[in-house]
Parts: C-alpha cells; structure tokens; sequence
C-alpha cells in the first residue's frame, strides 16, 4: 500500500483516511511554558514533581494523555503559573497540530505509512471481530484473550501500528484473530481488507474531526474544572491545603451486594482523603474484587461526585438505590465505556445523567 498525503490533517489511499496526528489527544502549553521558565531538560524538571512519574508526564507533554486537573495543578505550581496556562485553544486561528507537533517529531517512536495504514486495518479488523461475535465485551478481551480495554482502545483507534506493540501483545492479537504468528496475522488482515469485510469499519474509526472535536470538549471541561475548584491565577486549595499540613478526613459508605452492587450504608468510618478531592468527596468501601486484583475488597476507593471520570480510570455508576464501580475506557465508537470484570458488566458513560456517575481519584488499602 502506498501512502499519499490528501490533507494537513489527513492521509488516504483507496478509501484508508489516516490521520496523521492520532496519538495527540491533548495538545498543550506544558513543553511550552517548560522552557520559558527556565527548565531545558523535561528529566530535570520531573524531579520537581515526584507525584507524578517521569514516563506519565513525558506523555502529558507530547499530548498522548489527558492530564487530570491536579496533574496540571502540580506542573503549573512547579512552574509557578496559573494551571490555566497549560491550556491552549485548539480553535484558535494561531493554533496548528503540525506546528505544535514539530519539537515531539525528532526523536519519537512513529510509523511508517504503510504501518499507519495497517494501523487502521488492524483496527478496522478487531472492530470486526467483536462486532461479529457479541461476547468479546471488553472484559472478556481482557480475561481470555489478555488485551486489557486500555490497550484495546489504543489498538482499535489505530493509535499507533503493530510493529511498535510489543511481543506479548502482538501474541494476543494472533490468538483473537487464530493465527501462528505476525507474518500470518498481517496476511490475514490485509485479506480482510482485500474482501471488503473491512470497509464499514474503517469508515467508523475516528479520524481528524473527532479527534478535534473530543480534545475541544475535554479541555474545556478541564478548564471549568480549575476555575471551580479555585482562583485560575492560583493553586487548587486543597492542594494549597496539603502543603502547609492540613488534613482532611471524608466518611466512608458500602456494603457487598450481589451482582457486584455496592449498598450506600454508612460504616461510621473515615479516611484521609488526598488533595485533589473536592468538598463533596466521600469514601466507599468496594468490597469484592470486581475489577480483578488490581483493585482488592478490601481497598476503600475516595469517590469526588464533582468530577467526571476519565478515560484509564475508574468511575462509580449508579444503579438504582445501589453503585457500581467501573473501569473506565473508550469504545469503538470514540464514547467512554465502563466495565466491571467479575461479574461481567459493561456500558457507555456518556449516556448517563452526570449526577449518577462520579470519578474515583484515589484508592487506599483499609
């Protein structure tokens, strides 16, 4: 397949639109601002901020996270600026991806052409899969075939090629689709592709509009949740609180229901609560290990009903008189999905009335 540039923003060759700017969901002013108050090296800079780890704020800078408020909070206090100044207007006429991108080009791990357009196959190709079959919810990917939804999100919005994914996840691609090995995976997909089996697929992976149009809509709401929490031109006060001592206590609720329900029954406890939880936090104990043994019974998740969960988190839904929590990922379909693996249990976020979904910001083992 040869590659042939159709727009700034996009890529195309016999119907294959590859955008070319797809691991950029949040494009910021951190590298930016960074530089300007005298910090050269991004490695030296981390050491100035040990919450959070050197590799996940190499990714907030390049844009290939979301930051969470209080991430920004931290950067921006670090640098000694409002957190709001790590924001930029992606519909400023002054904004353009492929200027911004410039410094991250040079030495990143990217694709070829022919691996961006097999991204898209092989994302075309899983979306597929499932489609075809009603049972890989994202659950079962991650509990028979070891794609976690984190890594499945990624793979199914072809936000970078299979030779860049390491082996053991190249090795349950193979399995997913029955085939011995890379060679015969590749030549698989691309007869998917060849048959035409792959075409309405490849229309429904997000491309340059929506990447636009979901950055838009998450910087936004990170920009209403700073000036909520506190002054724009200053630190969160919880954070602010936390630096000269301050601690804070929220009660804790639950008890184990069936069906891996939560009941809201006080427990007449209370936990520390961490900075970045708002007024209104409280604790739930979760009971049974519904998400697997990264998040054990016995943990006591910290829920902030004031914020909305984020994609790679995990979120507490409400079902009728009773809660659930979730791990939270994006879907096919670009919206973000809950899931719980024992008991199974998957849905879209997006659909739900704000007030009966709340992120979880933190979890402690009491």
């Amino acid at each position: 397949m040869t590659l042939v540039t159709a727009s700034n923003d996009t890529a195309a060759d016999n119907g294959i639109i590859v955008d070319p700017y797809r691991s950029v969901v949040f494009p910021n002013r951190v590298r930016e601002q960074r530089i300007r108050r005298g910090h050269p090296r991004l490695f030296a800079f981390a050491a100035s901020i040990p919450q959070i780890p050197y590799i996940r704020l190499s990714k907030i800078e390049r844009g290939e996270v979301f930051a969470r408020a209080d991430e920004l909070v931290r950067i921006a206090r670090a640098l000694e600026i409002a957190p709001t100044e790590l924001l930029l207007d992606v519909d400023s006429p002054s904004f353009d991806i492929a200027t911004w991108f410039i410094p991250f080009a040079d030495g990143t791990a990217s694709d070829s052409p022919e691996e961006a357009e097999f991204a898209m196959l092989l994302a075309a190709a899983v979306r597929a899969r499932r489609d075809a079959d009603s049972r890989l919810t994202a659950a079962t990917m991650d509990r028979d075939f070891g794609i976690p939804p984190v890594i499945l999100s990624r793979v199914e919005n072809a936000q970078k090629g299979l030779s860049r994914w390491n082996d053991q996840t190249v090795a349950n691609l193979c399995r997913l689709f029955d085939v011995a090995d890379e060679v015969a995976l590749r030549e698989h997909i691309l007869g998917l592709y060849r048959d035409g089996t792959l075409n309405r697929f490849l229309a429904s992976i997000t491309g340059a509009d929506q990447r636009r149009a979901r950055t838009r809509q998450r910087v936004a709401a990170l920009a209403i949740e700073l000036r909520q929490a506190g002054d724009d031109q200053q630190t969160l006060p919880e954070v602010e609180a936390s630096r000269h001592g301050a601690r804070r206590t929220v009660p804790v609720f639950g008890a184990p229901m069936t069906d891996g329900l939560i009941a809201m029954t006080p427990t007449g406890l209370r936990i520390d609560a961490p900075a970045i939880a708002g007024a209104r936090a409280f604790g739930m104990r979760v009971g049974r290990p519904t998400l697997g043994g990264g998040l054990p019974g016995q943990a006591t998740v910290i829920v902030d009903p004031d914020r909305f969960p984020q994609a790679g988190g995990l979120a507490l839904v409400r079902e009728g008189d009773a809660y659930r929590i979730l791990a939270v990922a994006v879907g096919r379909d670009g919206r973000m999905l809950g899931y719980s693996t024992t008991p199974e249990h998957e849905l879209p976020l997006d659909t739900l009335d704000t007030a009966d979904v709340a992120a979880i910001v933190a979890a402690q083992m009491v």
